[in-house]
């Protein structure tokens, strides 16, 4: 293999390299920045003195954070989102994708299908219209209200079938020809070799649920049915009054920690399950992606 040493192509390279690693830094170093002032102390984080590493440490705000039952109550419910509405999300683009990823002679209307599913990706109906089908369902202030208005989603499903696409037709063939139906297909040989697309449409659905607030706010009556990123939301706007209502020394408390100190500790904390998950299904996020998205 010939490599070119030319100076263009040095020059390429160090600015290629130049803009990842500034982007790399835009990304991680308000991440960092959040951490140090959640450990850092009132008077250092009010004064501006904090960047990259925590002034006056102390661990208050995460103390804060754990005390009482509004943080576990909200986590329970994010977690029970995440874990019902993936798992929710991958059966529906498995059953919706693998037929739709056979051509038009071998589904009948398999056009008119991936046209209606289609026209849902780029169009809906709207917020009010959303609204009043959840309430006619009977679905406030439950947790399917979180899950089914977006149980599946079209864009990951499109990724996927795109991936079984790309299969051989000789491995399903053989199968039909030792007897199997199309179910003993689908989860016997199928879903095997749809590990990546699998990982892959399985982390986007995780980070969605997980990052989502608004619907929290508006199908949820009850705070108390909040999931973690919609109690963080209420929280931002807050946080004051929250800590009034504390039952602990205010004077004394507003002395270790602030408003900010606080907010930025349960936003770690919000963050650490992705920070723990995403490591897991990295190995596979890029071939699925890549593979999902090459045949169309």
């Amino acid at each position: 293999m010939v490599y070119d040493k030319s100076i263009g192509r040095s020059l390429f390279h160090i600015l290629n390299f130049s803009i990842l690693i500034l982007t790399s830094l835009l990304c991680i170093l308000p991440f960092i920045n959040m951490l140090a002032v959640s450990f850092s102390g009132s008077a250092a984080v009010s004064a501006g003195n904090v960047a990259f590493w925590p002034v006056d440490f102390t661990t208050k705000a995460y103390e804060f954070a754990l005390t009482g039952g509004e943080f576990y109550t909200s986590l329970w419910v994010a977690v029970k989102r995440v874990v019902l509405g993936t798992t929710v999300n991958l059966i529906l683009m498995v059953l919706t994708a693998y037929p739709l990823s056979k051509s038009a002679q071998k589904l009948m209307g398999r056009n008119y299908y991936m046209g209606f599913f289609i026209i849902t990706m780029l169009f809906n109906g709207g917020l009010i219209p959303t609204y009043l089908v959840v309430v006619k369902m009977g679905l406030i202030d439950s947790i399917w209200s979180l899950i089914l208005p977006g149980a599946l989603p079209v864009f990951s499903m499109v990724i996927l079938m795109n991936f079984i696409r790309g299969l051989p037709e000789e491995i399903e063939e053989s199968a039909i020809i030792d007897g199997a139906g199309p179910m003993q297909i689908l989860f016997r040989i199928m879903l095997p070799l749809l590990k990546p697309a699998l990982a892959t449409v399985g982390l986007f659905s995780i980070v969605g649920h997980w990052n989502s607030w608004f619907d929290g706010i508006i199908y949820m009556n009850d705070p108390a049915n909040y999931p973690l990123q919609s109690y963080l939301q209420t929280l931002l706007l807050s946080f004051e009054q929250i800590m009034l209502k504390s039952g602990t020394d205010y004077t004394q408390l507003l002395s270790m920690m602030n408003a900010r100190t606080g907010r930025a500790a349960q936003m770690f904390l919000g963050a650490i399950p992705i920070l723990l998950v995403y490591p897991f299904l990295q190995k596979y996020f890029t071939k699925g992606l890549v593979l999902g998205s090459v045949k169309g």
